[in-house]
């Protein structure tokens, strides 16, 4: 797959005709085979948060839930608050390849881009 060689907009296209080829049965193994990370969405199923299992030998997963709308403070908002879209991500990791405490750091770096989306781009 090679996604640190690739823009997103090449990798979104990868994803797709990956993802067709899995529904469709036709994904070859060399095709999932020898990644380091796995995404694992259940939010479009209504799942707010789960653990998933790391795939061998890979060395972390980052399980996505689905989003829901929460108040959350906003001291520029009339009434001190705004309706906000939140989403709930729990990544697990392979010790023996990533400490936690790195993990832990990724994750919180990982938080700020949802957040600000546009730093993808700098």
């Amino acid at each position: 797959f090679q996604a640190e060689k690739k823009g997103l907009v090449d990798i979104s296209n990868d994803v797709k005709t990956l993802a067709a080829k899995a529904r469709d049965g036709k994904l070859k193994p060399q095709e999932f085979q020898g990644g380091t990370f796995t995404i694992s969405n259940l939010g479009m199923f209504g799942v707010k948060n789960f653990a998933a299992i790391i795939n061998p030998p890979q060395a972390c997963i980052l399980a996505v839930g689905t989003t829901e709308k929460r108040l959350v403070p906003d001291e520029n908002a009339d009434a001190g608050y705004r309706t906000a879209s939140l989403m709930s991500v729990t990544l697990s990791c392979d010790h023996r390849v990533v400490d936690g405490a790195v993990g832990a750091q990724w994750l919180a770096h990982f938080k700020k881009i949802l957040e600000k989306p546009e730093m993808m781009l700098l």
